[in-house]
């Protein structure tokens, strides 16, 4: 079983769109864990109304202390943090868990539009995702036009994603797509949770993942795994407007963490 994460501020058609396909495309028994910051347009009161345990803030807070309310409740041992402007694919849980296991990791994430498996194929689709959303965003970002963005992308939803899940079985490459993120719970006791002083809190876990594996070597850096493709509507949540972090206060950068050596010296590692 597993507990799936998931920050949300309004859009609820997003959120019904999301949950729609997670109950649809996700095999095994799990868990909604809702951290609600703020919303104010009946999301939190439709994810009680699903049966999903929902955390209320009274205020909208930022990604890592949002996931980390989240881990603090959540009863199983594989841990998915998502994105509410998604749309997983059919199996995407068993297939990234299987993906996983066949490839030791700890912490993994999907592909989707922000980066498959070379620049070239991940260029071309991100063209075709632009030209879409730009066209139908003129009506708003509604469920009707959401649905529509979706299908005219893939036209067939599952056979584009089973075609992948044949093409890229159990292939991996180091890296991270934020807006799925799947941690083992034995992962937390070798990096421990999200840094809340992080908003890019993705960059950041990746490069704890890689030192981890650099200077100790009891887990692998976290890296994509190729066969299970998420959809993802990127940065509606930006266009909706949200308000102020009400702990904006504690963020820092993630240069203010990681120097430019450090980071450089990562990813050179990498290479």
């Amino acid at each position: 079983m597993i507990s799936i994460i998931t920050a949300i501020h309004n859009q609820l058609a997003v959120n019904q769109l999301f949950w729609e396909n997670l109950q649809r495309y996700t095999h095994h028994p799990f868990e909604l864990i809702i951290i609600d910051n703020g919303s104010n347009d009946g999301s939190a009161e439709f994810f009680d109304s699903v049966g999903a345990t929902v955390i209320r803030n009274h205020a909208n807070y930022a990604y890592p202390h949002s996931q980390n309310q989240g881990i603090a409740i959540a009863k199983y041992d594989w841990l998915a943090f998502l994105n509410n402007d998604i749309i997983v694919s059919p199996l995407w849980d068993i297939k990234l868990i299987e993906s996983m296991t066949a490839n030791g990791l700890e912490v993994a994430t999907v592909c989707g539009i922000e980066q498959i498996e070379n620049a070239q194929a991940t260029k071309k689709l991100k063209h075709r995702w632009q030209k879409i959303k730009n066209f139908l965003g003129l009506f708003g970002f509604n469920r009707t036009t959401l649905s529509w963005m979706h299908k005219l992308m893939y036209r067939n939803w599952e056979g584009f994603c089973f075609d992948r899940q044949t093409r890229f079985k159990h292939q991996v490459k180091e890296g991270f797509v934020g807006n799925t993120v799947m941690i083992a719970r034995s992962a937390l006791a070798k990096i421990g949770e999200w840094d809340e002083r992080i908003q890019a809190a993705d960059f950041d876990l990746y490069l704890r993942t890689k030192k981890r594996e650099q200077e100790v070597g009891d887990m692998r850096a976290m890296h994509v795994c190729l066969d299970v493709f998420i959809h993802h509507y990127i940065r509606l949540t930006m266009k909706a407007g949200y308000p102020p972090f009400a702990d904006r206060d504690q963020l820092i950068g993630l240069e203010d963490k990681w120097s430019d050596a450090e980071r450089a010296q990562l990813a050179k590692l990498n290479k």
